[in-house]
């Protein structure tokens, strides 16, 4: 049994995505299936040029009121700025929540009661990733006191173990293909739902096979 730990990510922003067309919006715009998330659940997707390369990627919340996407810090203005061109008459507000929420990685064998009064959902991407917390900056303490404090550096050894790619770390933004970035098979790709920015292209690589490189895992001496 591996003991559950957590640790606080402080490169982790968080846009939050809201208003009553805020579903329509983000479902024209990105690669996954918003509506598969329900409410306290999340997907994994990202944001593409026509060319279908990845802009951004994220972890993407549905939190009833309005979507919360799990993003790097340093890219949120940018991630912002992009949504935003797309807004047009759409009744939906794009709004930097960084200052509010604290992101944090939980793994390991973590029993479900330890996470009550946190939102809290299980990564998507991969299930060995544990569980993805938000909570209000400076109320971690409480839950931290219950379970093992790690490191932001010991999770990303732990997701490096794992084989998981990471965006701008892994590979370049806006010049790598979801294939290539292994979105496809971290279930960040829908290849059944409608139209989105860059599907075209996203869709031909999958049906002919066309993906000339991806991230893999290398171990040895």
């Amino acid at each position: 049994m591996t003991r559950p730990r957590i640790a606080v990510l402080p490169d982790r922003g968080v846009i939050e995505v809201s208003g009553e067309d805020s579903l329509e919006f983000l479902q024209g715009l990105l690669t996954n299936d918003i509506a598969k998330a329900g409410a306290g659940e999340a997907i994994f997707a990202g944001l593409l040029s026509p060319q279908g390369k990845v802009l951004f990627d994220f972890l993407v919340y549905n939190a009833g009121s309005a979507y919360l996407l799990d993003c790097p810090a340093a890219l949120a203005p940018a991630i912002i700025k992009r949504l935003s061109l797309y807004k047009l008459r759409s009744k939906v507000a794009v709004e930097d929540a960084s200052a509010r929420f604290a992101v944090a990685a939980i793994w390991g064998e973590v029993d479900a009661k330890a996470l009550t009064g946190a939102a809290a959902y299980c990564d998507p991407r991969y299930s060995p990733l544990g569980w993805r917390v938000f909570s209000p900056q400076g109320d971690l303490e409480s839950l931290a006191s219950r379970i093992e404090a790690a490191t932001e550096a010991d999770y990303r050894a732990y997701r490096i173990q794992l084989a998981i790619p990471e965006g701008g770390a892994d590979y370049v933004y806006g010049d790598t293909f979801p294939h290539e970035a292994c979105l496809d098979q971290l279930n960040g790709v829908d290849f059944k739902k409608g139209c989105y920015v860059g599907q075209e292209i996203v869709s031909r690589m999958e049906h002919r096979g066309t993906a000339r490189r991806r991230v893999v895992a290398v171990a040895g001496e």
